[in-house]
């Protein structure tokens, strides 16, 4: 057994009158049998009444519990617990539990070595069931909507120091459980993404490939190795499409296993530690057992974008160099109704000929315009030609580029005149 200042876990040193004695305590991280030194509680038996000295024994017997148990989670949120509550009496050893959680917390490496390589693998095809990422970097800075945009900074702000301190005074944790809903390519991946980088902490993402099992049996050992591997991680673990793992148990056509799965996963919710963050995303809400909905602290809704946002979206995609600012409405009207991922294919798209074939930006636009006029309505079709004159092109050109007829468009010029 490691010692810690000379002395092991629950060794006692008693001073030269014998009226005063220190129990070490000490926790094991995880199955690795590391020790993280918590601290030596005094008792001083001519001090302090027989109450008082078997609460601190039933204390030190919590944190032994803990200890030998590998519950790390649980014995950090009880030191928590116990410098909350000696802060008045005993301030000083207060601080001094405080201050080796926030050391503890600097020192761990999110995702050290012997860490990655005991990720859960699936026992036939020895495939990791989940994908790692650490640090996380995003290739665009993401774009919401503001109660979106608010929400995610909420999560955020949650987890700042003096922010868990003050929850843990009020009796509250910071949300632990989040699921993410709405249609394809609005943000929802990007948005756990976004959340674990500005935390800092290491993003598991499941890896459904690897988890989904010819043997359903299989499966919900996969899905219950992913999460008792996750549970011990500071970290933000992703299901990404949820729909696939947490469908409806009432559907006739589902076997009685895949029932028995979406069970044991909803008790794995229920039990997620404060200390990391479950994060569930679908596109099929519908599909989802209804039961998976209360087992949420949040559920966030994020929907298509907006026309400004889209004007925002087609703006990000090209750089300082790029004459795009007076084609922008131009851009937003065509792609107005496409996701956040849809836009960029089709502005990607574009970019990538204009590039490789030497033409003027104008030339990827005119394609793009004619590509695209079909999905619009008549009316929107005019207000397209009518915009496309505005950056300078004849009634012809506008007729080419949209297929909206002349008369149309003279009509609509007279109809703005008056």
């Amino acid at each position: 057994m490691s010692r810690w200042g000379g002395k092991q876990i629950g060794e006692e040193n008693v001073c030269a009158e014998g009226t005063c004695v220190e129990f070490c305590s000490g926790l094991i991280v995880n199955q690795n049998v590391k020790l993280v030194h918590i601290g030596c509680i005094s008792l001083n038996y001519k001090a302090i009444n027989m109450d008082e000295e078997k609460a601190r024994r039933d204390e030190l017997v919590h944190l032994v519990r803990f200890a030998l148990q590998g519950k790390r989670e649980d014995a950090i949120v009880f030191v928590r617990r116990l410098a909350r509550r000696y802060r008045d009496t005993t301030p000083e050893f207060a601080e001094q539990l405080s201050g080796m959680l926030r050391e503890h917390a600097r020192s761990v490496s999110p995702l050290k070595s012997s860490t990655m390589e005991s990720i859960p693998v699936d026992s036939d095809s020895r495939l990791q069931l989940l994908r790692p990422e650490y640090p996380v970097r995003l290739d665009v800075e993401p774009i919401w909507e503001e109660n979106v945009r608010k929400a995610l900074e909420q999560l955020v702000a949650e987890r700042e120091e003096h922010a868990q301190v003050r929850l843990q005074d009020a009796g509250l944790h910071p949300t632990k459980s989040i699921i993410f809903t709405g249609p394809p390519g609005v943000g929802k991946t990007l948005a756990a993404r976004w959340i674990a980088r500005a935390l800092d902490r290491p993003l598991l993402v499941l890896d459904l490939s690897a988890v989904m099992s010819s043997f359903l049996g299989r499966t919900g050992t996969n899905v219950r190795n992913v999460l008792d591997y996750a549970r011990g991680l500071d970290c933000v673990l992703l299901l990404d499409e949820f729909d696939s793992i947490a469908k409806r148990r009432d559907d006739p056509i589902e076997l009685g296993e895949l029932k028995r799965l979406v069970t044991v996963l909803l008790q794995e919710i229920d039990s997620w530690p404060a200390t990391g963050l479950l994060v569930a995303a679908t596109n099929h809400k519908d599909l989802l057992d209804p039961a998976v909905w209360r087992r949420f602290d949040v559920v966030m809704d994020f929907p298509m974008p907006s026309e400004e946002l889209v004007r925002s979206a087609v703006q990000q995609q090209f750089g300082e160099g790029d004459k795009i600012g007076e084609w922008i409405e131009v851009l937003a009207r065509i792609l107005d109704g496409l996701s956040f991922a849809d836009i960029s294919r089709e502005l990607q798209r574009m970019r990538r000929e204009v590039v490789i074939g030497a033409q003027p930006l104008e030339d990827g636009l005119k394609r793009l315009v004619q590509d695209r006029h079909k999905s619009l309505k008549p009316a929107a079709r005019t207000e397209l030609a009518l915009q496309l004159m505005k950056r300078g092109l004849s009634q012809r050109e506008a007729h080419d580029w949209t297929r909206a007829s002349r008369d149309t468009i003279r009509k609509a010029m007279l109809e703005r005149k008056n």
